[in-house]
């Protein structure tokens, strides 16, 4: 009786004990997801616009977005959708894709992923980016996928992109203008395209990042059902001290599309916000960007960042006019409320004067430089 007593309690005994490591083990990794969003509001005042000086500037909604980010067992969610006036056209996708981490310094991401080219995430610190977001250059998004690594030096990335953003379907259907980032419209389609990027990181407290990137693909001409080609090349850098920051990159592009007899190969229309412009076919790009972070305690106000971005974009073509663009600016934090302070001018650029239409192609050398004075306040959640 003593050996069935002593036996059974030990039984007990260990169970009690192993138990809590048994439910741990046993314990179901759950699905996480977080939601978030902005919405935001735009002053503006521009010099080219008589009514807007007349009436001191106009005041209204520029977008209000939904971020959604989800992960489970290793496969995780990124999407972004925004909701802009029709005027900019309308409700679309900012970016939206499905990842797999294989460890802490490689990933995978498949769908409409971030295009990896030139220094991440913003070659800009402004609301209005830098000239090269103009020109698909800067935060784009394409279809496809993409292997990331990162680690303490290095960081890399390769990336096969299908096309743009393909809302129709349809090989003999021009691209939607409709879209975030802008990309190739009109009569010819981006397909096929290789990216590679590369990024040396090198100091401590003064921080340097050193990189170069490249892309190539296809131009499908709808009207002539053959495959032009399009090229990319870039030096980027960036350094971080003391609440500094500079961004720098020169670029240089190339597109030789496969057009019908009697459209020029010399330019190109590209789309975004509902709206497409033509742009050079060829140029170099130089950009040159600065901001200093300025912490204090006015209120809810807890960082002021000043900054000044500046871009060139010099076309190949003899005959057409070169573009310019500046910003200079301030981003006030106040809590969850983000304000950006804005004096962007521009000469032969589409948004800031002009005739929108042909500024970043033939461009007009009896232009005068614009300039749009921008207050952007945006509450993110």
């Amino acid at each position: 009786m003593f050996k069935i007593l002593k036996v059974s309690y030990f039984f007990r005994l260990s169970i009690f004990l192993v138990f809590p490591f048994l439910s741990f083990s046993q314990e179901k990794e759950k699905p996480e997801l977080d939601l978030g969003g902005a919405l935001r509001f735009n002053y503006i005042y521009s010099s080219w616009k008589e009514e807007q000086k007349t009436k001191g500037g106009e005041f209204g909604y520029d977008m209000f977005r939904i971020n959604a980010k989800a992960s489970y067992k290793g496969v995780f969610l990124n999407a972004e959708y925004r909701l802009y006036s029709e005027a900019f056209g309308g409700g679309f996708l900012k970016q939206g894709w499905v990842g797999y981490k294989f460890n802490e310094k490689n990933q995978i991401h498949v769908g409409l992923v971030y295009v990896p080219f030139g220094i991440k995430q913003y070659n800009s610190h402004n609301w209005f980016f830098n000239i090269t977001y103009y020109v698909g250059l800067e935060d784009d998004h394409d279809m496809g996928f993409k292997y990331l690594h990162k680690d303490e030096k290095w960081e890399y990335a390769f990336a096969f992109l299908k096309n743009a953003e393909e809302l129709n379907f349809g090989g003999d259907t021009e691209n939607n203008s409709s879209r975030y980032s802008y990309d190739v419209v009109g009569r010819n389609k981006e397909t096929n395209q290789f990216n590679g990027k590369i990024v040396r990181k090198l100091g401590d407290s003064i921080q340097h990042r050193i990189g170069f990137s490249g892309q190539y693909g296809s131009l499908y001409n709808i009207d002539t059902n053959r495959n032009g080609s399009h090229y990319a090349l870039a030096l980027h850098y960036e350094l971080n001290w003391n609440n500094w920051n500079l961004k720098t990159e020169a670029i240089t592009v190339s597109h030789s599309p496969e057009n019908e007899e009697g459209q020029s190969n010399e330019i190109l229309k590209m789309g975004a916000y509902g709206t497409p412009y033509e742009i050079a076919a060829d140029f170099n790009m130089y950009t040159l960007a600065v901001s200093k972070k300025i912490s204090v305690a006015w209120g809810p106000v807890s960082e002021i960042e000043v900054y000044n971005d500046f871009g060139y974009m010099q076309k190949k073509e003899k005959e057409f006019t070169d573009s310019f663009m500046n910003v200079t600016g301030l981003l006030v934090t106040a809590g969850q409320v983000y304000t950006y302070i804005d004096y962007a001018a521009g000469y032969n650029h589409s948004w800031l004067g002009g005739n929108f239409e042909d500024d970043f192609s033939t461009g007009n050398p009896d232009a005068n430089w614009e300039a749009r004075f921008n207050i952007n306040i945006g509450y993110y959640f």
